[in-house]
């Protein structure tokens, strides 16, 4: 079995962090954006999971992408909930710079896909 990657610990480890945050958002009733958050924010590890079990390297570039674009999605609805007060500004925080962390580290991973698919 291969050893898990740096992307897909950290993608996981963030998924459940945004598995508690949106259950304490349905508790504050806060189901919308509750089940925007949580649908990006699991996307982001289960894109990269799945990316590593494709077939070819196209195919692992593809969901490396998504799985960037999911990760700029769940910034936002972070970014929404401190700006709203619904998050506290510490948990906010947090949370965003981990979210930032991932698509500097998923915008690199394309960059490398792309520059091997093209040779």
């Amino acid at each position: 079995m291969k050893k898990e990657s740096i992307i897909q610990k950290k993608s996981f480890d963030f998924a459940v962090k945004i598995y508690h945050l949106s259950r304490q958002l349905v508790v504050n009733r806060q189901f919308s954006v509750a089940d925007q958050l949580l649908r990006s924010g699991t996307s982001i590890g289960a894109n990269v999971e799945e990316g590593h079990g494709g077939h070819s390297l196209k195919e692992f570039s593809h969901r490396i992408s998504i799985a960037y674009k999911e990760a700029r999605e769940t910034r936002y609805w972070l970014k929404l909930l401190r700006a709203t007060g619904s998050l506290s500004s510490e948990q906010a925080e947090t949370l965003i710079t981990e979210a930032e962390e991932l698509c500097r580290m998923l915008g690199s991973a394309q960059k490398t896909l792309r520059a091997k698919i093209e040779s």
